[in-house]
């Protein structure tokens, strides 16, 4: 990488970043200014992103707004949405833009060098150059507007973000984060929400919009990354010739303000809605809260995160115990917020009595004086640094690149500091002078000057209100319909004439001319041949070991697993339990604050789960498994094993109350989860009224475990002991040699470790052959309106098009694509308002729709039913079929880290899928034409026969449906 000939630019720092094994250079460009940031090395999955400074001064959400608007088309690529284009016909392995409270990024990703080029340029002129100015309907479009379609009509609000928004603040624990991080910074960008309230919402302006663009969309105030394997000196020049150089300098001023620190704590009470019908004695939220310097700190950035797991998240946490000891809160936690410039601190009880306030402010307080007095325990701050320091070598972000994660961690300081992007991401040092300062009062003194000795501190109390969702929406519908009735006949004609301009205009397709714009890869760029399947069998004792040889730079993926098919269909909920609370009880040899902390010592996480595993030749059949999973480097591969047989073999079911404590924290967890994700809810929900599968899965994971959870929680004192035989009895069923397989991934010199590790361990588990007959479940079809206090939905229609004697074709993954970009996307998202709509066809015939903060119910279900005449009449030209298979290989092709290699190739060994299957469905993908997806509306109209429906959403609108539904709950 040569850049000395770069005239355009001026090298700030241009140096060997070893911690990432990369190049790090820190560039300015001359002209206007515009801050540049290099880490060139040899990943092949390169990433660029450029972001703005924008911090908002109300809570308009502009800027999210704005975020969502400039992918709506631009200058050089002026069809109506561009981003759909790239979504569903490149090659990106990201493909994004967020928004944050005082910054807006806009990501890309990709493995190919053309396609990474041409999603650079997209996204380079959407930001600069959007068709916002020309085209206010993408303003009402992305963020509110009125709509009335006829004069017996209500008038209502609708837009993607007003709704996105709505569905956030529908959550407690969503809100509970809005309110504490606004709490603190009263006075600064911090203390309005850059992502919009929706009472807020409609109170922003198209000139207001637009001036914000104009004000921070610049070069002046921007931030451009790339990472990777690339020619860096090609693709500077380009940036300067194509865009920067098109613009001067501006003097922008977009500083983050600091908020001035508070002379005393501050108290603040806020409500959440909840239903009419909802026990509210113990829903209360509290969070104790402190502002911390700025994230300038190097090592108070990594500090601080070590102070949350050693005073709060980690069972055991002193801070933690007391709060339970006290039962102030089914759920206990702090939060460490260090990507803002002044990070703050949080301790947060969940599910609280209603007057417990004072008593969590001062149990709080309380225990940090102790802590500070006798000292924080010496083997939680270093099992915390050496989790944090596994995770940051390991580089491991699942789906996410990992020069993603390092760009997005370099604004952390580079934000707020120009010649600083590279302070976060060079961590090694800082780990190794934080594990020398816990032999001295370092973090006690944090704490002591830091939090109990600081007055910039808040008290969030979040209460809940009975029907305040629906009285909101009374009220709403009450200011609307005033306006309406104060508008002249004139004025309501403009109204309704503005509301079908808007449908046509979503209507209208981008001309064939403009498509062509998009730059796009051809058929013939695609690679032909499937990725294997990285799978190793050999014999082991009396059992299988199963390895997946790749290179894992010293860390060992250890894998073992029971295959409990044949469990009784009662103990399914128990095995949920199982899952959950092994490794958060004590041994007989540990306590399990003491055992959490000689897991993170020791290793990179323990970990046990359940999963399903579908028969790839007869899909009415499925494996059942209870899975042990640990991280660890080679060294401490015995020290591994040998926890995971004392987490299963010695773990202290006995010890009811911290059972109890373990299971409202799940049960607090699983119901803020359940509802902040309704689409996967209602979607589990929908086919476990068809496939026995979901229907298992559903009872260990699902709605039914969790109404499991919850009665055996408020009804603990009669039913534990019944409880504790059942668990003990189940994990005696599990660990027997018959039962066993293991599982590794990493290299030939890890896995002989991990043999060698084994050995003690399967002598343990018992050889009787204790094989019994597999449980059978009738599933029932329920159609289920399950009600919640938010003010949108996710509505799920499932089915199983197997069962109707249609197969499964690869061309389905092309149908998915085009659906979620195409026609659900056009009618549910952009029509109607919801925030995304999504479809799934799996090869066991098991397929759905389901729509994500929907403010839709009949209309969305309209729309499904209408998907199978559309795919009979549907029409596109190679080009447009081109882009489809592009963007369902794209996703076949996603670069895997090596713990998730191994897992895509144990799915394929434990369902029996072979890589001749895998290879046939990528040939079908590459051969798909508009004559299958004409013949997939036969598997669609069969899925929606099937006829298997669940809503997870707003009580009122639900009821109003009530016909639809067989049942109707609350969530």
């Amino acid at each position: 990488m040569s850049l000395e000939n770069l005239t355009a630019y001026e090298i700030v720092e241009d140096r060997e970043i070893k911690d990432l094994n990369s190049r790090g250079v820190i560039l300015r460009h001359k002209k206007t200014g515009a801050r540049i940031v290099l880490l060139s090395n040899d990943d092949p999955n390169k990433v660029f992103y450029i972001g703005f400074r924008t911090p908002p001064t109300d809570s308009t959400g502009v800027a999210h707004i704005i975020e969502h608007s400039v992918l709506c088309g631009s200058e050089k690529y002026p069809v109506k949405d561009p981003f759909v284009e790239l979504a569903k016909g490149s090659l990106n392995t990201f493909l994004n833009a967020m928004t944050y409270p005082d910054k807006t990024v806009y990501p890309v990703a990709s493995c190919n060098d053309k396609d990474f080029a041409n999603l650079c340029d997209v996204y380079l002129d959407a930001v600069f150059h959007p068709n916002i100015y020309k085209e206010k309907k993408i303003f009402e479009q992305e963020g509110w507007h009125y709509e009335c379609e006829s004069e017996s009509d209500d008038l209502i609000y609708n837009g993607v973000v007003y709704n996105e928004m709505k569905g956030a603040y529908s959550s407690a624990d969503d809100l509970l984060d809005r309110e504490t991080f606004n709490s603190l910074y009263p006075d600064t960008a911090y203390g309005v929400d850059s992502g919009g309230r929706p009472s807020d919402i409609p109170s922003l302006t198209y000139e207001a919009f637009l001036d914000f663009h104009r004000r921070y969309y610049h070069p002046s105030n921007s931030y451009i990354y790339f990472y990777g394997n690339m020619d860096m000196e090609e693709r500077l020049t380009y940036l300067d010739e194509a865009y920067l150089s098109k613009f001067d300098a501006l003097q922008i001023d977009s500083a983050i303000r600091l908020q001035k620190p508070f002379a005393a704590p501050v108290q603040i009470e806020k409500k959440y809605p909840v239903l009419e019908s909802d026990d509210i004695t113990s829903t209360a939220y509290y969070s104790y809260n402190v502002s911390i310097c700025n994230s300038l700190d190097r090592q108070l950035y990594i500090a601080l995160q070590v102070l949350d797991y050693a005073l709060c998240s980690a069972p055991g946490a002193p801070v933690k115990v007391a709060l339970m000891e006290k039962v102030i809160g089914e759920d206990i936690y702090s939060v460490c917020e260090n990507g803002i410039l002044q990070p703050y601190f949080s301790f947060v009880a969940k599910n609280a009595g209603l007057s417990d306030q004072k008593a969590f402010v001062e149990t709080v307080e309380q225990v940090l004086r102790e802590q500070v007095k006798n000292g924080i325990d010496k083997n939680a701050l270093l099992a915390a640094i050496n989790s944090y320091e596994f995770k940051y070598k390991e580089a491991d972000f699942g789906s996410y690149p990992k020069g993603l994660m390092y760009g997005l961690q370099a604004l952390d300081s580079w934000l707020y500091d120009d010649k600083a992007p590279f302070m976060h991401i060079e961590a090694n040092e800082t780990f190794d002078a934080l594990k020398k300062l816990v032999q001295t009062d370092y973090f006690e003194q944090l704490v002591e000057k830091q939090i109990l000795e600081n007055t910039h501190k808040s008290i969030v109390a979040l209460l809940p209100e009975k029907g305040l969702e629906s009285r909101e929406s009374e009220k709403l519908k009450e200011v609307l319909a005033r306006k309406k009735a104060s508008l002249s006949a004139e004025e309501l004609q403009a109204v309704i004439a503005e509301t079908k301009a808007l449908k046509a205009y979503q209507e209208e397709e981008s001309s064939p001319e403009d498509l062509a714009k998009i730059p796009v890869l051809k058929r013939e760029d695609l690679d032909k041949e499937a990725h294997p399947f990285l799978n190793e069998t050999e014999s082991f004792e009396n059992t299988v070991l199963l390895s997946h040889p790749v290179f894992t730079n010293g860390v060992s993926y250890l894998h073992i697993v029971f295959k409990i098919r044949d469990i009784k269909k009662e103990q399914l909920p128990y095995l949920g339990l199982l899952k959950n609370v092994l490794g958060l009880l004590s041994t007989e040899k540990r306590s399990y604050g003491e055992l959490f902390n000689e897991i993170n010592l020791q290793t990179g996480g323990i970990f046990f789960d359940a999963a399903t595993y579908t028969d790839a030749k007869d899909y009415s059949k499925f494996e059942l498994t209870f899975e042990a999973k640990a991280k660890v480097l080679y060294g401490n591969t015995q020290k591994a094993v040998d926890l995971i047989r004392e987490i299963l073999t010695q773990s202290v079911f006995d010890d009811e109350k911290r059972l109890k404590e373990i299971l409202g924290e799940m049960k607090a967890r699983l119901q803020a989860q359940m509802t902040s994700a309704g689409h996967s809810t209602a979607s589990l929900r929908a086919l476990s009224y068809i496939s026995e599968g979901a229907w298992a899965s559903d009872q260990f994971s699902g709605l039914d475990f969790f109404r499991f959870l919850t009665d055996l929680y408020n009804h603990f004192d009669e039913r534990k002991a019944e409880c504790i035989r059942k668990m003990k009895t189940l994990l005696s069923f599990i660990l027997h040699q018959n039962r066993v397989l293991y599982d590794y991934t990493g290299t030939e010199e890890g896995k002989k470790l991990f043999m060698e590790a084994l050995l003690p361990f399967h002598k343990l588990l018992l050889a009787e052959d204790n094989a019994q007959e597999a449980f059978r479940a009738e599933p029932v079809k329920k159609q289920e309106g399950l009600c919640t206090s938010a003010g949108v939905q996710y509505v799920c229609r499932a089915g199983d098009f197997r069962k109707a004697g249609l197969p499964y074709t690869g061309a389905l993954r092309v149908l998915r694509i085009m659906m979620g970009y195409d026609y659900l996307w056009i009618q549910v998202r952009v029509k109607g308002g919801a925030y995304g709509c999504m479809s799934n066809f799996t090869k066991s015939g098991l397929s759905y729709f389901v729509s994500y903060r929907d403010p839709n119910l009949e209309k969305t279900v309209a729309v499904y039913e209408k998907a199978p005449a559309y795919l009979q009449e549907f029409a596109a030209d190679e080009a447009v079929m081109t882009k489809y298979v592009i963007g369902a290989i794209s996703e076949k092709d996603t670069p895997l880290p090596p713990s998730a290699q191994g897992s895509r190739s144990f799915g394929a060994y434990m369902s029996g899928y072979t890589f001749e299957e895998e290879q046939q469905e990528r040939d079908e993908i590459l051969a798909c034409q508009v004559s299958d997806i004409h013949a997939l509306s036969a598997q669609v109209a069969a899925m929606l026969e099937t006829d298997a429906f669940c809503v997870v959403g707003n009580e009122d609108k639900i009821k109003e449906q009530a016909d639809r539904f067989l049942s109707i709950s609350t969530l």
